[in-house]
């Protein structure tokens, strides 16, 4: 006979309660015990509490999308809530079939995807040395690091840096800037230290050397902290404006942000394009090219973040949290 320790701890815990108290302990159907009145309802403020939480955190997404799909009349009124007011897509129509709004789409893209690759390579290489309790001057690459957190040289000496290297409109501009979180690279540090140290010494009695026990060892080790450091990288490149405002003279290369900015301040012409392709004024669409843009721009991210999601709790908790 095979008995279950669960059940057989449920029961001699059971017994000492009985024991104590004087009285059985009251049981769900299965032999579960009953929970407490005070359980039951610290469930249910929880419950409400989230359900409250959820509203909040969602109703200015579903205003979003309800001005989007407005006119702009019902905005300019404030008659728009959770439902679109004199549904039109025109202004859906006027920035999609703008040739320069896909053209900083695809700049965006690949901004993102080879400045998260960058930024990736960069932070989990130095924050496996400086992991390394050995390694000489590691406290000095620490308090170098800590430091720029508070202190940078400021948007002039930036420039003239970026001016001097010949990076002014180029991609790396924008890309290098922005390559290296101090915040993602002490997360990833911190999770690369929590790691096992008898994995990494009986890898090295096995014949590994050190790239072999990063690719082999740390990096399959490390999936929920590297989805979510890509997860902040992405939507930090994907949002970023002010480096291709500062960096970039060509409209060719603008990102997607840079021109959603110029598109809504009216700092281009773009508006006026648009605004004649619907047979309205410039003043008139500018009140929910706003809304629509934002709904176009968020999709990717949107489309991205459930992949990640389950790892994003786990990643964040296993990087800070020491122990």
């Amino acid at each position: 006979m095979i008995l279950d320790p669960v059940k057989t701890e449920e029961r001699e815990s059971a017994r000492t309660e009985t024991i104590v108290t004087g009285r059985p302990r009251r049981t769900r159907p299965g032999g579960l015990p009953q929970e407490s009145k005070g359980y039951r309802v610290y469930l249910g403020f929880n419950a409400v509490a989230l359900v409250v939480i959820s509203a909040v955190t969602l109703y200015p997404f579903a205003t979003l999308i309800a001005q989007s799909f407005s006119s702009s009349g019902a905005i300019k009124a404030g008659l728009v809530n959770l439902l679109p007011v004199g549904f039109n897509l025109d202004t859906y129509h006027a920035v999609t079939n703008d040739q320069h709004f896909w053209r900083s789409y695809g700049n965006t893209v690949m901004y993102t995807v080879v400045g998260t690759l960058v930024a990736m390579v960069l932070t989990t290489l130095l924050a496996y040395v400086m992991s390394k309790e050995h390694l000489r001057g590691r406290n000095v690459l620490i308090g170098i690091a800590v430091f720029t957190m508070f202190f940078n040289g400021g948007i002039i000496p930036n420039y003239v840096l970026i001016s001097s290297l010949e990076l002014k409109n180029t991609m790396w501009a924008v890309i290098l800037p922005g390559a290296m979180s101090v915040f993602n690279l002490l997360v990833m540090k911190s999770f690369f230290e929590n790691l096992p140290r008898e994995l990494e010494e009986a890898a090295r009695i096995d014949g590994l050397g050190w790239w072999g026990i990063f690719w082999r060892i740390a990096m399959p080790l490390s999936k929920p902290v590297i989805a979510t450091m890509t997860l902040f990288y992405s939507v930090q490149f994907w949002n970023d404006w002010f480096s291709a405002f500062l960096y970039l003279d060509q409209t060719d290369l603008y990102p997607l942000s840079l021109h959603l900015r110029n598109l809504i301040a009216g700092a281009t012409t773009t508006t006026a394009e648009s605004a004649a392709a619907v047979g309205t004024t410039s003043a008139a669409i500018k009140d929910n090219v706003k809304a629509v843009t934002m709904v176009l721009a968020i999709i990717p991210i949107l489309c991205v973040y459930p992949f990640v999601q389950r790892h994003f709790v786990s990643g964040v908790m296993l990087g800070a949290v020491k122990g």
